[in-house]
């Protein structure tokens, strides 16, 4: 495999924290690789270094000269400016990026639903997310870096650029290095795992599934040989210890020998460890939903006549679009807001608690101290049967002595979120509603938080476009699709991309009909075209079917003319001047089909999303 780039005993720290250690490694061709580690532990340091964005303190970044890197920052680097569409394809004509089966399956995965003519400044952090990564996909880079890319994606933005990135290239073409807490994304795309942590790389063969198993053999091995290193230790303490005067007797080397050993215990991992608090007792009625619908205003409603019933110790997990109301439900469920109609019964013990997105809860504690947040609820807690202090409670949540004395303004996004979830926890909830509560958290804080769901005794309602987590906490789903119903899942996250995909036709059409669904949404187009519908629902799914059937003569022809243009080469090589002639007219036909079918697409386009 050819050599793409990599890094040559590359060292950087940040003050006197060494982030990489003479760290060397490399991406071939063909490499799609996932990187993992603690928040902190400098992945995205990593990725900048190898995208050339950052210099290194010490060794160096090599990268062959005809390799393109495409680089998705965790930043926004968007010009607020420009409308969307300039913004993702610049000055070209819609006829152009049409006229690209790649563009227009980037345009619909993710901007489908964007205003084409809306300014960068005014879309939400989630549609700048979206509008980034398109303008970054519709290029041609050798290599892909992506810090972070399913953040602000739901579950079927997830699938779709997983399927997106698979199919890409070939197998032994170009690399792919990303960094996500998505572990089902990591699993999906990639053959190999970098692990960094402690200022170094460890690379593991295969997706996260591989890596976790190999993991657990080298700790399992490192855990035998830190036996026999604990083995010494004691004994080197002990003959030590043997009173002042054998002390002070014994040969200097022997005493730093055994304070080295000492000393070169690892620091715990920055892992979360709660143990499982106690929950109140929970009735046989907890929360129902019966025949409730919700509106906004004068607009459809969101909900309309549906029913859900909470059991004791139920686990549901919540899956839909954007927009279809999953985080209002939750708002339902815990009593914030009242119905337009139908009723919500309450169990008589029923206490709740709500891990929100934003975690703007602490906002109201910024400025005191971890440790003074906590003690706030209560000093002394009962966990597993034992009294605890606040300060051991909070250290087995993975701060440390200094970070307890941190302000909380001063957390990171994942440290603020692990502090919201014990306080609710210490609170005694026994209905625990989560809202993405994957979001900041890196993989191995992860896992713990789904060790402790695990074996949380209370009904659990969980929000999430992190399929990994949902089917590892929770026994069923249910899914918003935007029509104000519920609809359950028995077939799981896979069942809901069926039935998504099976109402916008297949994978990919209904985004790649969003940039063109509307005749005001083009670069050039009239705006107050948009305005004028009159297309019925058969009308719609007739398009869609006209969609779907245009892209597949357009992937035949597409066959055709590279087959042909395989022999025009040929025959150009052997001097077949005749051949020549009638090759190049076969090929003019095809190219002629093709600009007729891409403008039919066009107009089906308008149709199918009016």
């Amino acid at each position: 495999m050819a050599h793409l780039l990599g890094a040559e005993n590359v060292s950087v720290a940040f003050g006197t924290r060494t982030v990489l250690d003479g760290v060397s490694l490399g991406l071939e061709d063909g490499d799609r690789i996932g990187m993992v580690g603690r928040n902190g532990d400098g992945k995205s340091t990593l990725m900048r270094l190898l995208a050339q964005r950052q210099d290194p303190d010490s060794g160096r970044v090599t990268k062959r000269g005809d390799v393109v890197v495409g680089y998705l920052d965790q930043q926004d680097v968007l010009d607020g400016d420009l409308e969307v569409g300039q913004a993702i394809v610049g000055d070209a004509a819609d006829h152009e990026w049409a006229a690209n089966p790649k563009v227009r399956d980037v345009m619909g995965g993710l901007v489908g639903e964007v205003d084409w003519h809306a300014r960068v400044s005014s879309l939400s952090g989630g549609q700048r997310r979206r509008v980034a990564l398109a303008k970054l996909l519709i290029g041609d880079a050798d290599v892909i870096m992506l810090d972070e890319p399913t953040n602000h994606l739901d579950v079927e933005g997830v699938a779709w650029l997983a399927r997106h990135l698979k199919q890409r290239w070939r197998a032994n073409e170009a690399g792919l290095l990303v960094v996500t807490h998505d572990r089902w994304f990591l699993d999906e795309i990639c053959t190999r795992t970098w692990e960094v942590h402690d200022g170094v790389v460890d690379p593991f063969d295969g997706g996260y599934a591989a890596y976790v198993l190999a993991r657990a053999e080298r700790d399992r091995s490192a855990s035998v040989a830190e036996g026999k290193r604990q083995q010494l230790v004691k004994k080197e303490l002990a003959w030590l210890r043997r009173g002042a005067p054998a002390r002070t007797s014994k040969p200097k080397f022997r005493i730093e020998a055994a304070n080295q050993l000492i000393s070169d215990v690892p620091a715990p991992r920055d892992s979360v460890a709660l143990s499982k608090l106690a929950t109140a007792r929970l009735g046989k009625d907890v929360l129902d939903l019966e025949h409730v619908s919700l509106a906004f205003g004068t607009g459809a409603p969101l909900f309309n006549d549906i029913t859900l019933r909470l059991a004791p110790g139920e686990r549901l997990g919540l899956v839909g679009v954007n927009g279809a109301g999953k985080s209002t439900l939750l708002r339902l469920l815990n009593g914030e807001i009242a119905p337009t109609s139908g009723r919500i019964k309450r169990g008589k013990t029923v206490k709740t608690a709500v891990l929100t997105q934003e975690v703007r809860e602490l906002d109201e504690v910024a400025d005191r101290r971890v440790i003074e947040v906590i003690k706030d609820e209560r000093n002394v807690f009962q966990v597993g049967g034992k009294e605890v202090s606040a300060g051991q409670l909070v250290e087995q949540l993975g701060f440390t002595n200094e970070k307890q004395w941190t302000t909380v303004r001063e957390l990171s996004g994942g440290e603020r979120r692990r502090l919201q979830l014990l306080r609710l926890l210490v609170g005694e909830p026994n209905v625990l509603m989560l809202d993405e509560p994957t979001n900041d958290l890196d993989t191995d804080t992860l896992a713990a938080v789904e060790d402790l769901l695990d074996g949380w005794p209370g009904t659990l309602v969980v929000v999430s476009h992190d399929r990994y987590l949902l089917e590892r906490v929770t026994d069923h789903q249910l899914a918003l699709l935007g029509d104000g119903k519920l609809r359950g899942l028995p077939g799981g996250v896979d069942q809901y991309l069926e039935l998504r995909e099976g109402l916008a036709g297949t994978p990919g059409q209904a985004a790649k009909t969003g940039p063109a669904a509307k005749s005001g949404g083009l670069p050039g187009g009239d705006p107050g075209e948009a305005a004028v519908s009159g297309y019925s629902e058969a009308q719609k799914r007739e398009a869609r079917k006209e969609i779907n059937r245009i892209d597949r003569q357009l992937a035949k022809l597409a066959q055709q003319a590279e087959k042909l243009h395989a022999q025009m080469a040929a025959a150009s090589g052997a001097m077949k001047l005749d051949e020549l002639g009638d090759l190049n007219a076969k090929l003019q036909a095809v190219e002629a089909e093709q600009a007729g079918l891409e403008e039919a697409w066009m107009d089906a386009a308008e149709v199918a999303e009016d």
